[in-house]
């Protein structure tokens, strides 16, 4: 999913005077616990449902079919609705459609909608969803999770420019009946029609101002448990209750008020101080520094995470170009040792593409060994003699990171260790979020970091984005002839043991190239204040706000 982010300048005293000035938080009538080291944060006394989160950074973007990430994708799943969403067990259930009927051969789907409106009054239609699909789809329109549309007849073949949206296979029967056909038999569907990018957006509204999700203004139009009602860049968000949701008498919270804290050393005091409620996935990550004591206290929850910390590998670059270069940097990683002393979350070594908590991957598929030194080494020298280099030190890597203290501590610990086993010039190169993301996008990067959190729970959402160079969230420059036929296998492959293979075969070819070096698989760390409840996230790493209580 999601291009993943979590984010230590000046001293925290002084950084948190501003920030609670800043996001609204901490001020003179606001309640604040008594006693000192009262990690829950809790109240004396009750008071309005209101939660207090703090975010990473200014989303960059809150276009359901433009955003990438986990902090847009943590604001925009509940103020839009999709036809399903995911519950606690990320199991899809009926939220704009109250019901559908599959057809025998697995590919025409029929939903039906319920009474629903947008917060301007109009009613939620199935044309909504065809305008919000086919807009992802144009290619005019440069939606980077296009291809996770490609399920749909037609889809790839309009995105691609190589046929019409009239071909592509979703319509509207009636303002209540949406059909939708499919090119294969897609076990996920239910699970992807949940997914951000397949969200509504109002017709009217978009064609009326091509900046409507720009602003919280009345152009900012949803349909979901919440509405936008102010946004501040890059200081804070407030979501209230949408009175017009048509399951509101669910919503508990009245208000949610979302600041921005990049910093998470700061975010992990204002929790401790109760000027939060939440510290965790997908709002601002715990701070390795504030992880010890949270165990300590027994406040620290851990749960599993369907989602992957990599080091991307620009194949365009002159050393990262080198197979073999790219192979010595994967194996001189001590992943154990990364965990036992810097992210200490209790994740697992990843050893492959894809996370052991999706179905059919839980075991290790041997693909190389952690801390291989021995095998960096001789990779190494391969790498060097293919590109007439003599001396180690001639090869500099430079890891870059989005600014947080968390990438930055792992990039040091890498650095140390490709510096000290393999003899090479290492350096680091830290970005603001978006900035950084762009560097990605367009390669100008050698080592990038990059979490990838699933989608729905299938390898395909985390082998597809690398069928192709052009792929929209590969970033990498690598394709594989063998690799694409192998992913375009998977999707028409009805068996499920069969496709099992066919992806496990595609993640093979992929390792042996390296054009990704897999660090960790996720978990999921959090506290919480005490008064709050129904608030953990799910596999996938979301939280319904829907269903968060205050005592």
């Amino acid at each position: 999913m999601t291009k993943n982010k979590k984010f230590l300048l000046l001293t925290v005293l002084a950084v948190l005077s501003l920030v609670l000035a800043a996001c609204g938080f901490g001020g003179e009538t606001a309640e604040k616990p008594k006693e000192e080291n009262n990690d829950s944060g809790t109240p004396e006394t009750p008071t309005s449902k209101e939660l207090n989160l703090v975010i990473a950074s200014e989303p960059p973007s809150l276009h359901p079919q433009l955003a990438t990430d986990t902090t847009s994708g943590a604001i925009l799943m509940n103020v839009f609705e999709g036809l399903t969403r995911l519950n606690d067990e990320s199991k899809p259930e009926a939220a704009i459609a109250e019901s559908w009927v599959i057809s025998d051969d697995q590919k025409t789907y029929t939903f039906k909608l319920r009474d629903a409106q947008w917060s301007n009054g109009d009613p939620v239609v199935a044309g909504d969803f065809v305008y919000a699909w086919k807009w992802a789809l144009n290619p005019d329109n440069l939606s980077e999770y296009s291809s996770l549309l490609y399920a749909i007849k037609g889809a790839e073949a309009y995105n691609l420019g190589t046929g019409s949206a009239d071909d592509v296979g979703v319509k509207a029967e009636d303002e209540k009946t949406l059909v939708v056909t499919l090119e294969n038999p897609t076990p996920y569907f239910l699970e992807l029609v949940a997914f951000k990018t397949y969200l509504p957006i109002n017709q009217k509204v978009v064609e009326g101002n091509d900046k409507w999700y720009t602003e919280a203004d009345e152009n900012y139009v949803t349909n979901g448990p919440f509405k936008l009602d102010t946004w501040k860049h890059s200081d804070s968000i407030v979501l209230t209750k949408n009175a017009d949701y048509w399951d509101a008498a669910s919503v508990a919270l009245e208000t949610v008020n979302i600041g921005m804290v990049e910093n998470e050393a700061t975010a992990a005091t204002m929790f401790k101080a109760g000027e939060i409620d939440y510290l965790g996935s997908p709002y601002q990550a715990v701070a390795l520094d504030a992880i010890d004591g949270f165990k300590a206290d027994g406040s620290l929850q851990i749960v599993d995470y369907a989602g992957i910390y990599n080091y991307k590998l620009n194949t365009t670059d002159k050393f990262t170009g080198n197979a073999n270069i790219r192979k010595a940097l994967t194996l001189a990683m001590d992943r154990q040792g990364l965990i036992a002393n810097i992210t200490k979350g209790e994740q697992k070594p990843a050893l492959g593409m894809v996370p052991s908590a999706i179905a059919g991957f839980e075991e290790d598929r041997g693909y190389f060994k952690d801390n291989d030194i021995e095998g960096a080494k001789a990779a190494l020298e391969a790498g060097m003699k293919e590109l007439g280099i003599t001396d180690p030190s001639e090869i500099t890597i430079n890891i870059s990171y989005n600014t947080s203290e968390a990438h930055a501590a792992i990039a040091q610990f890498i650095q140390e260790g490709w510096s000290k086993n393999l003899g090479i010039t290492v350096g680091l190169d830290n970005a603001e979020w978006q900035v950084y993301l762009e560097k990605l996008n367009v390669l100008d990067y050698q080592v990038g970091r990059l979490g990838w959190i699933a989608d729905y729970n299938d390898a395909y959402t985390f082998l597809e984005m690398y069928n192709s160079a052009d792929n929209g969230n590969n970033d990498t420059g690598w394709e594989n002839a063998e690799y694409t036929d192998l992913m375009k296998q998977s999707v028409a492959e009805a068996d499920p043991a069969k496709r099992l293979e066919i992806m496990k075969k595609a993640e093979s070819i992929a390792v042996a190239e390296f054009p990704v070096a897999p660090i960790y698989y996720y978990t999921n760390l959090y506290v919480k204040n005490e008064k709050v409840s129904n608030m953990a996230p799910n596999a996938l790493g979301d939280i319904q706000l829907k269903s968060v209580d205050i005592k």
